[in-house]
């Protein structure tokens, strides 16, 4: 599954094709399902086509919107929603909760209106979206990010349409696509367009003016014909282009990352899928599930009975004496092994626990919650550093024995780590979905049974992954990286980091000050009071009142999003005004008051909870909060850092940041000489590139040269063209070009490293770091050039980005062993990016110095040293750089 690929389905219109496509469908009980039938077999399709990360249904809601102010008769001539497909839609709602596909809609907004906003979000993510409907208007918001696939002959072929598709169609751009329908009209909608004018004369016109507001400037130009009408009807015209417009702007409160597609919940889709009575859609996840008998009825299937869902099962022993619980000790000392499946929350700790003492061994069920000796006899085991551990998460099962002030030792195998390793862009990692996928098996979801039928698969996973990894080369990656981070992580969270409420609060109010002085500015400024946070009066009032140059327009007005803003703020003062209020308020809203209602009431610490296996490349991710947003570039968000101290008074905070590790990566892997002795020789390496670039001596570099340079290489790493160039430092496209070439003729070595691995990457599938973690790259294929391109970028960056997060957590599990078995009282609290952060008391510093720098340093040898960057204060904030 590929993570940047973002399906977005428009629910009105596939729903209402399936209700028509396909002949009437019911249950025995008389229910009628047709529409969800033909959706949700249209749904398996496009799923096995894109292979999305993230996904979306959008429905209308209700039959009035924003359109209707503007026109009352928009879609006035459509017919009624039929009863038996209005019964529908509370049923497709359901399969697609079960699908885990999340849906939107919103009062006074159509569905078109919700793909368009989130099309926009996913382009500013780098995410790729594909909308799959059965109306063109869809088709003008296709760009090099959003493609459409648009549905034909019912819901049984779609047609897929990029920029290319849709010149090659009409002979136009995307965006062009409304100005066609501002001539023309729609009749579906109801929009009345210019009586007399099809689409082959909208066409044309569109083809040869450019928009409906050049032909409508041009119209004295044109046939009197032409001409009259346009006339006649000119206002007509404006207005269906408005109606025809979507609109990508509306207010959902929402980002992309919360529709990120876990897979579907097995067990309950089939449940849906048996009571709806869908019994080819039941076979096919059931075959692949390996319990299809073959007869045509599901299994456990009475005879004229219902249907009912076969589900793995073992057999299981509840254990209630102490002499069980003794013989359970014995066993799993004597095999050194112990399957552990543990259940509960973090908050209340362990409700249910289950184990076995080796696979296919007798699986016993330990009353915790009701007998304090079989958590003593849990909790032992889990001590006990001889007794190797099976886990499905090994972090949450620490975190559950920390809620008994017990710990565990000795974490042989994490499931959902391997799993995650194997294929990092595989989101659906649970224990069920692993156990349908590469055991065949649908696992119950409650009760005694599940945590029985849970134990006995851990058990067969870990052989699976375990031989898995060692035929893939990432054995060694597994056992001495990440599995040992997983200790390291959940010590890390439990320990958490210190806070001061008051810095937080004065900077609470500090923030909010400044704010109320900018809206009084802009207030000023505009000579008026407005609602800043409305687009709506904002671009009233800078492009109606004030007269500002309309950079762009959206469906609904004046475009007002931060790139307007940007291009805006020469133009005036109150742009300025208005970017830093938005920045403030943002930095209050989420940053500053968020840290507030995070800060643990016992503890007093912030507890941020690191992620092991999400991101493609190997790095860690936090989330609440997520450390890696704290908006640093931003004066007001770097004093954020302020608010984390020590633990202790007088402790001190240490922070170990690794120097241009990304650069020196690249140096390695590429062996280019000119990069390798900069770094070896200790060179400034912007100075370096910049001199090697614009043919100067070093000295002779200017600051302006060197911000250059300084783009160049990291824009390197990431694969950057000469666009993305010329954007980042304002030169033209032509002359970012040459400082690429330039580049690469002096760096001949990277060129050839950036060559040989997109070829790598098209003949195996995948990239790999240094220590062999592996990317897969579907889209390196892809006969799309941008998608293509993506991949490529991807195929540079991977290797060089992901041995970073491979260097990085070496040094964490060596500098945490290292802490530990000297008793140290230092603790590393926080992981951001290449950064570690430690909280020491000052009589180890000296020690804790050394030991960061050496481990660090050291954590793989490469052809160039690495270098890390040590600062020492009394917060995260105020540190400045130790020799």
């Amino acid at each position: 599954m590929f993570m940047n690929k973002f399906l977005i389905i428009d629910g009105n219109s596939l729903i209402h094709r399936a209700f028509h496509a396909i002949p009437p469908l019911t249950t025995s009980d008389g229910t009628i399902t047709n529409a969800v039938y033909g959706f949700t077999n249209m749904l398996f399709k496009v799923l096995q086509k894109v292979e999305p990360g993230y996904i979306a249904v959008a429905f209308d809601k209700g039959k009035i919107t924003f359109r209707h102010a503007s026109y009352a008769d928009y879609k006035a001539k459509r017919k009624a929603t039929p009863p038996e497909l209005r019964s529908q839609f509370p049923l497709l709602k359901e399969v697609l909760r079960h699908m885990r596909i999340q849906t939107l809609e919103l009062e006074n907004y159509e569905a078109d209106d919700i793909i368009g906003t989130l099309t926009k979000l996913a382009e500013g993510e780098d995410i790729e979206s594909f909308v799959l409907t059965g109306d063109r208007d869809a088709l003008q918001l296709v760009s090099p990010r959003v493609r459409v696939l648009l549905t034909k002959k019912g819901i049984t072929e779609m047609e897929e349409y990029d920029e290319g598709g849709v010149w090659d169609r009409y002979g136009v751009n995307p965006p062009q696509i409304i100005d066609i329908k501002g001539l023309m009209g729609d009749a579906s909608d109801n929009i009345p367009g210019v009586p007399g004018i099809g689409e082959k004369t909208a066409l044309r016109l569109i083809q040869e003016h450019g928009s409906l507001e050049d032909v409508i400037a041009d119209r004295e130009k044109l046939p009197t014909r032409w001409r009259n009408k346009l006339t006649e009807h000119q206002d007509q015209a404006v207005l269906s282009k408005k109606l025809a417009t979507i609109d990508r702007q509306v207010p959902l409160n929402i980002e992309v990352q919360q529709f990120k597609w876990p897979g579907p919940d097995y067990p309950a889709l089939l449940d849906i899928f048996s009571k709806l009575e869908f019994k080819t859609l039941v076979h096919n996840i059931m075959d692949k599930a390996g319990h299809s008998d073959k007869t045509g009825k599901l299994p456990g299937q009475a005879a004229g009975g219902p249907d009912k869902l076969d589900t793995y099962s073992v057999d299981y022993q509840r254990v209630s004496s102490a002499e069980e619980l003794l013989q359970i000790r014995k066993a799993v000392s004597t095999s050194g092994q112990a399957v552990l499946e543990l259940l509960g929350t973090r908050e209340t700790g362990i409700s249910q626990a289950a184990l076995s003492a080796a696979v296919g061994d007798i699986i016993y069920l330990l009353p915790v919650k009701e007998k304090a000796e079989a958590l003593d006899a849990i909790a032992d085991i889990c001590a006990d550093p001889q007794i190797k551990k099976i886990c499905a998460d090994g972090k949450e099962v620490l975190w559950l024995l920390h809620r008994h002030n017990r710990t565990m030792q000795g974490l042989a195998f994490d499931i959902q780590l391997a799993a995650y390793l194997l294929n990092p862009s595989l989101s659906q990692n649970t224990l069920t979905d692993l156990a349908l996928q590469y055991l065949q098996l649908v696992l119950p979801t409650e009760g005694e049974a599940a945590a029985a039928a849970r134990v006995d698969v851990l058990g067969r996973l870990a052989q699976l992954l375990h031989q898995k990894m060692v035929e893939t080369d990432m054995d060694r990656l597994y056992y001495d990286v990440e599995l040992p981070l997983v200790a390291v992580l959940a010590d890390m969270e439990m320990e958490g980091v210190a806070v001061n409420p008051p810095i937080l609060s004065s900077m609470a109010e500090e923030t909010g000050r400044q704010i109320d002085l900018l809206v009084q500015e802009i207030y000023r400024l505009a000579g008026e009071q407005f609602n800043i946070n409305s687009p709506k009066q904002l671009g009233d009032i800078l492009f109606n009142k004030m007269e500002l140059p309309v950079i762009k327009k959206t469906k609904t007005g004046f475009s007002t999003d931060a790139s307007v803003l940007e291009e805006l703020a020469p133009s005036h003062d109150i742009v300025a005004k208005i970017l830093a209020y938005r920045q403030l308020a943002k930095l209050k809203s989420t940053y500053i008051d968020g840290l507030f209602g995070l800060i643990n009431p016992t503890s007093g610490r912030i507890h941020t909870t690191f992620h092991q296996n999400v991101t493609a490349t190997g790095r860690l991710s936090s989330s609440n909060p997520n450390l890696q947003n704290i908006p640093i570039r931003l004066a007001e968000g770097r004093l954020i850092r302020r608010v984390f101290v020590p633990c202790q008074p007088g402790n001190l905070i240490l922070t170990a940041d690794y120097s241009q590790i990304e650069l020196r990566i690249l140096a390695h892997m590429s062996g280019d000489l000119n990069l390798v002795n900069a770094f070896n020789e200790g060179q400034d390496i912007h100075s370096r590139t910049a001199a090697e670039v614009f043919g100067v001596p070093m000295e002779q570099v200017t600051p302006e040269m060197r911000g250059r340079a300084k783009a160049v290489n990291f824009g390197i790493v990431y694969g950057i063209s000469d666009f993305g160039l010329s954007r980042d430092i304002k030169v033209s496209r032509a002359e970012a070009g040459q400082y690429i070439r330039s580049y690469f003729e002096r760096y001949s070595g990277v060129k050839e490293f950036i060559d040989r691995k997109i070829a790598e990457a098209r003949d195996k599938g995948y990239a790999t770091t240094l220590l062999n973690r592996r990317r897969y790259l579907p889209d390196i294929l892809n006969r799309n050039r941008v998608i293509r391109a993506f991949g490529e970028r991807t195929a540079i960056n991977t290797p060089i980005q992901g041995s970073a997060a491979d260097i990085i957590k070496l040094a964490m599990v060596r500098i945490h062993n290292e802490l530990k078995s000297r008793h140290m009282a230092t603790k590393m609290i926080l992981q951001v990016h290449d950064e570690l952060i430690f909280d020491v008391p000052p009589e180890e510093l000296p020690v804790i110095k050394d030991m960061v720098r050496e481990y660090m340093e050291n954590a793989l040898q490469l052809d160039v040293p690495l270098v890390v960057d040590l600062k020492l204060g009394p917060n995260w904030y105020d540190v400045r750089k130790v020799p």
